[in-house]
């Protein structure tokens, strides 16, 4: 059975479900998110007494917003204490540490930042919430001048997301300081199958503008990043699925491969593939099969079948979120044609309500191999060439 939660699941998701019969929880919230007429619902009693009878049942959820729900119907399983080993980052880090045993990390409460001793901790150090979300609250801090800066940052974003998500999803009152990992960074959309082996749905790269960027504008998949890592990252995925134990358990993994060669994972988000509806989403657009289906039914893709006709192609999604250093009050409008035009094959745009979240939308493409300029140029902009301010009425 599957969760329906905020803040957002797409047309794609709502016909996947309908479709194919997969059952919904009727939650409070999964009411309010405009399911599609036909879709199969559960009663939240049903859900609990069908659980109770299978030792691992298949979950899946939209949004770790569902977390909540989770811990509070569930408790009589092993399924929220399998979800915390992920959720919670410096658990995770503890879980994994026989594997990666010199592996730099510390976890410190808000109210004690200004109380650590800099000059013992490994420069450059990325410091993120324990559980968090969306790389909101993500640091990377290379000097003392930056860690004031981090510090003071990290403040003024507590105001501003605080109410944004629930505690299971963004708890920013407790953070973690990581060595910093130098190298390519991937994300992996995967399941543990019922005999707890991994299977690959996805890889991306995630793609930065520079050192510095910790952003998530652009995520990208290709047939020679799939053909590549496959066999490789799913050694990765199940190393970390023995140590955790799970079982019918949907996974998104980010990890990075330093430069040497070793694989080693920032994180491991639990019960769901990316989130709002993202990379499963652009599996389906790019490859043409149905992540959602596919875990569903515990099938796993025929890569070779899948990447016959893809060379010399790139599967993106952008990540519109708000870097203009504008407040979405002081913002009249996006001009989401224009930001079209700058693509030579999009191939879906998501509308978001800036106003509430702090991203304008997401934007699916498909780049030919010689014209990445196209995804160099949206990553180094700060997308205010696409905004109306509310102050000028002019562009910013």
């Amino acid at each position: 059975m599957f969760f329906a939660d905020k803040p957002y699941i797409s047309d794609f998701f709502k016909m996947s479900v309908r479709d194919n019969g997969i059952p919904v929880v009727d939650t409070d919230t999964a009411k309010q998110m405009d399911l599609y007429d036909g879709t199969k619902r559960i009663s939240e009693a049903q859900a609990v007494e069908t659980i109770q009878k299978l030792k691992d049942p298949i979950l899946y959820t939209t949004s770790e917003n569902a977390i909540g729900w989770i811990a509070a119907h569930l408790a009589f399983s092993d399924l929220p204490g399998k979800i915390e080993l992920f959720k919670n980052k410096l658990k995770f880090r503890e879980l994994t540490k026989s594997l990666f045993p010199d592996f730099y990390f510390k976890g410190v409460g808000v109210e004690h930042l200004e109380r650590i001793e800099f000059h013992q901790l490994p420069l450059p150090f990325i410091i993120k919430p324990i559980v968090g979300f969306f790389s909101m609250g993500v640091y990377k801090v290379s000097n003392i001048h930056e860690w004031g800066n981090a510090i003071e940052a990290i403040r003024t974003e507590i105001d501003q997301v605080k109410n944004l998500y629930p505690q299971e999803v963004m708890d920013p009152s407790a953070f973690i300081i990581e060595q910093c990992i130098d190298g390519d960074e991937f994300a992996v959309d995967a399941y543990f199958n019922s005999l707890g082996e991994p299977v690959i749905l996805n890889i991306l790269e995630h793609v930065f503008s520079s050192d510095s960027d910790v952003s998530d504008r652009v995520y990208m998949t290709s047939k020679k990043l799939i053909e590549t890592n496959l066999k490789e990252f799913t050694e990765f995925a199940a190393k970390i699925g023995r140590l955790a134990g799970v079982k019918n358990f949907p996974v998104h993994i980010e990890l990075r491969r330093d430069c040497s060669g070793i694989l080693l994972p920032i994180e491991v988000n639990p019960m769901r593939f990316g989130g709002w509806c993202t990379t499963p989403d652009l599996a389906y657009l790019a490859y043409g099969f149905n992540p959602y289906l596919y875990y569903y039914l515990q099938k796993q893709p025929d890569w070779a079948e899948i990447l016959k006709d893809k060379e010399n192609r790139l599967f993106s999604v952008v990540v519109l979120d708000n870097s203009t250093g504008l407040k979405a009050e002081e913002i009249e409008s996006f001009d989401y044609k224009r930001l079209i035009s700058t693509f030579e094959r999009p191939m879906e745009l998501r509308k978001i309500d800036f106003k509430h979240y702090p991203v304008f939308g997401f934007l699916f493409t498909d780049t030919r191999e010689d014209n990445f300029i196209e995804l160099k140029n949206i990553l180094d902009s700060d997308l205010n060439e696409f905004v109306t301010a509310k102050s000028s009425g002019e562009k910013k």
